[in-house]
């Protein structure tokens, strides 16, 4: 297939996880609240015998899935008193204190123990690097026609509960003040079914039965977690079941990024950049659209991929949705989360300034949301969502985990021409969100010069109502012009190494760094 990679191109021969699946079905759940309700309902299904294994980036075990419950832990423990195989590997973290999350993520794992479950904290990253990936897999040993895995940007913890009207969840992480006491949170997991669900559990196997030890980056570290009683090695893991049926027509593959580093990874030596691999293919696919929602955009390594699609093709648009504000707004914090931003956008715009379309989202009483997603539309052909940022981290540096996603299906809607059914409607109804729109409301959505169009005079419309006093009626939408704040001499001079060096780093062995190739 011309959108996927090869299993050359993957370029990792230490991992068995198939080029791709054939016949899948998936279904995106778009907010927090859509995903947490099914997966209450699935793990609630799971008897004796069954498996669930997590991996997250943040666990906080009193985080509702529903207004009365259960929480996060306590369904996840009850699985575990049934008899349910549970499994979970959190990063470590860093410490709260620098607004990070190791308690919660201790905590989560010491009430699953105690149920008879198994969670370990996972150190085993780059240094300042983590364990981002977003993934629950749910397999029916008897039954593998009912298995399902969770995958994309939303972690099992504060914050990500949130719905359409995007007020935010009742209990939140604290952010930059810009979004108020309860955030509004824009996200998308997928809930996917048959063979895909092999390859994900294979995924969570590799890094739950890599020999390299957990406490890695020091003695201190090492040290807390024997005082804490942190369980320091994996136990055995019940052998995989066969792959789940085929049952639908999507061809899916799943992507990763692991780093290179020391002690190498048993399941990825030389690290596995096959998201930053995947990006690169796909957008040099790219004739019409390229339609992305994601938390960051920023690197100029990944910008300038955009950039070189936009010079090209002449008839390449790019539209991004991003969040208005960082999460941060310390003195120190600030400025480096802006100037990646500032960086990336200039790449893209110096390429084609009439070209590249980037908006932010307000909900309707005026708070900014907050976009945790990260999914991107290429030519509504390839898609993929994933716990991947478009930023060099994501690429490079931290463990993810993303599902790229190619239908049999030909969507007879015109402009047909390559178009895939499940592509344009995840754009679609994606964009039908940020425009106000009911579900079917869409027609002058489907062409992507008329896409275009729409998001931009109704994003103008809500700008001029805004710099006008916000008086009269609101007009629909949600999605407004995004305008970077340009930062002062003085704070380019430090923010510049910091952003390059701390914030965004480089995890590629230095044979790839040199050549410029992920």
């Amino acid at each position: 297939m011309d959108w996927f990679l090869s299993e050359q191109e993957r370029g990792n021969p230490d991992s068995s996880i198939p080029t791709w699946c054939a016949g899948n079905t998936v279904e995106p759940l778009i907010h927090g609240i859509t995903y947490f309700d099914r997966l209450a309902t699935e793990v609630d299904s799971l008897r004796a015998g069954d498996h669930l294994f997590f991996t997250d980036w943040r666990g906080d075990p009193d985080e509702l899935l529903r207004p009365d419950g259960p929480r996060v832990a306590a369904l996840f423990a009850a699985a575990a008193r049934r008899g349910v195989v549970v499994k979970g590997l959190l990063w470590r973290s860093h410490l709260d204190k620098l607004a990070y999350s190791e308690q919660e993520n201790r905590n989560l794992g010491d009430e699953v123990r105690a149920a008879g479950g198994e969670v370990l904290l996972d150190q085993r990253v780059r240094r300042g690097g983590s364990h981002h990936q977003k993934l629950v897999v749910l397999r029916h040993p008897g039954d593998p026609a009912r298995d399902v895995a969770f995958a994309g940007g939303i972690d099992l913890c504060h914050s990500r509960r949130d719905d359409e009207s995007h007020r935010g969840d009742p209990q939140p992480v604290r952010m930059s003040r810009a979004y108020g006491p309860n955030p509004p949170w824009h996200d998308v997991q997928l809930a996917l079914r048959g063979p895909v669900v092999g390859a994900l559990d294979l995924t969570f196997r590799e890094r739950w039965t890599d020999p390299a030890p957990l406490d890695q980056h020091g003695p201190i570290a090492t040290l807390v977690d024997r005082r804490k009683h942190a369980d320091p090695h994996a136990g055995p893991l019940p052998p995989q079941p066969p792959d789940p049926p085929p049952c639908g027509p999507l061809n899916i593959q799943v992507l990763r990024t692991y780093p290179a580093m020391r002690p190498r990874y048993s399941f990825a030596r030389d690290g596995e950049r096959t998201i930053a691999r995947a990006y690169t293919k796909a957008i040099r696919n790219a004739r019409h659209l390229i339609y992305l929602e994601d938390q960051y955009l920023w690197s100029t390594e990944v910008a300038e991929l955009f950039a070189e699609a936009l010079r090209a093709t002449p008839t390449l648009h790019l539209i991004a949705v991003v969040p208005r504000h960082p999460d941060v707004d310390g003195r120190l914090s600030l400025p480096p989360n802006e100037i990646g931003r500032e960086q990336a956008l200039q790449v893209c715009r110096t390429a084609a300034s009439d070209r590249v379309h980037v908006f932010d989202l307000e909900n309707h009483a005026g708070t900014p949301v907050y976009v945790h997603a990260k999914v991107c539309v290429i030519d509504d052909t390839w898609c993929s969502v994933g716990s991947d940022n478009f930023n060099r981290r994501s690429w490079t540096h931290d463990s993810e985990v993303s599902c790229a996603i190619l239908d049999e299906t030909l969507d007879d809607r015109p402009p047909s021409g390559q178009a895939r059914r499940f592509a344009r409607d995840l754009r679609l109804s994606l964009m039908r969100e940020h425009l106000d729109r009911d579900d079917g409301d869409d027609a002058d959505l489907l062409d992507p010069i008329s896409a275009v169009r729409v998001i931009t005079e109704s994003a103008d419309r809500l700008r001029a109502w805004s710099e006008s006093g916000r008086t009269g009626p609101r007009p629909p939408g949600r999605a407004f012009p995004y305008t970077a704040r340009p930062l002062p001499w003085h704070q380019r001079i430090w923010s510049l190494p910091a952003y390059r060096w701390l914030y965004d780093p480089d995890g590629r062995p230095w044979t790839a760094r040199r050549a410029k190739t992920f």
